[in-house]
């Protein structure tokens, strides 16, 4: 599925193994989802960290990007990893 085609209640889980749920219809690299982990937070994610998306006939599909959205994680990767992390 396309990252820009994402809707507001997909549901997925994060690379970290938490879960997530799309609280907005925008595009982009980023997108506001609640997030439930050690605890159950609202903030922005980096949709290069979800590993997979709930689809509506229960299987699982991976997230695929723009080329203009792939240029933009690949420039996030190289500075988090000056940053060493």
């Amino acid at each position: 599925m396309l990252a820009n085609d994402m809707k507001k209640g997909q549901t997925g889980t994060l690379e970290n193994g938490w879960n997530f749920k799309i609280e907005d219809n925008q595009k982009g690299i980023t997108r506001v989802a609640t997030v439930y982990g050690f605890y159950t937070e609202i903030g922005s994610i980096y949709l290069h960290d979800v590993a997979t998306l709930d689809m509506p006939d229960g299987s699982k599909a991976h997230v695929e990007f723009t080329p203009s959205q792939q240029k933009n994680i690949d420039t996030i990767k190289k500075s988090f990893a000056r940053l060493g992390f």
